[in-house]
């Protein structure tokens, strides 16, 4: 099986043959690349496995998995390709390396978080939790695509007070969403625009370490 997608990943210097690991899959935003993301949680290097995962899609100074044909309103094709490329790259990945397929985690900026949430969605019980920033789930996933039992699902959901792009409803309407669905739910507002704070990233950090220790 080859990969569907271009990624850089990190393991742990001192990783044991025969041990598998917990995997974050870093989904970046329209224009950056999978370095940014991994960037965010690199002091988790020794504790895990991260995978960035570069979008296919040239974009500006870097990558998309999907263009655009407004904020918030996707080229659904593409979009719907993305998702079951992803799930395919998570295959890969874990059948590739070391992975713990009962700690599999999913974080992503804007683009990214979209996704992210999307996948936990639609993949159910391969995916223990997710840390989506600056996203929203579209209504399209919603309303169409097979959503799997997610009662088990850790997510941490996070946003900027000043993000002119998904402003705070956005966040807050995802969260209502999610809420009676999922197992774990944590909604944060930063002081932000759309981006990652250093707040943000710092609590993303220790959600994570948090969780692959449950």
């Amino acid at each position: 099986m080859t990969s569907p997608f271009a990624y850089t990943i990190h393991t742990p210097a001192s990783m044991k043959p025969g041990i598998t690991y917990p995997v974050v899959f870093a989904l970046h935003g329209i224009g950056y690349t999978e370095k940014d993301m991994i960037s965010v949680i690199e002091e988790l290097n020794e504790e895990l496995i991260v995978i960035g995962v570069r979008g296919q899609r040239p974009y500006e100074n870097g990558y998309a998995y999907y263009y655009l044909k407004g904020y918030g309103n996707p080229e659904r094709e593409q979009f719907d390709e993305s998702v079951g490329m992803l799930d395919r790259f998570i295959d890969y990945a874990a059948n590739r390396y070391p992975i713990d397929r009962e700690r599999m985690y999913l974080l992503g900026f804007s683009q990214g978080a979209i996704l992210s949430l999307t996948l936990a969605l639609r993949l159910g019980k391969k995916i223990k939790g997710v840390l989506a920033m600056n996203g929203y789930i579209p209504s399209f996933v919603k309303e169409e695509y097979p959503i799997q039992s997610t009662d088990h699902l850790s997510v941490f959901l996070s946003d900027g007070q000043d993000d002119p792009i998904f402003p705070p409803h956005i966040g807050e309407e995802s969260y209502q969403y999610l809420k009676e669905r999922v197992g774990s739910i944590r909604y944060q507002t930063y002081a932000a625009a759309h981006e990652i704070s250093d707040a943000n990233r710092e609590d993303a950090v220790a959600w994570i370490r948090m969780e692959v220790t449950r």
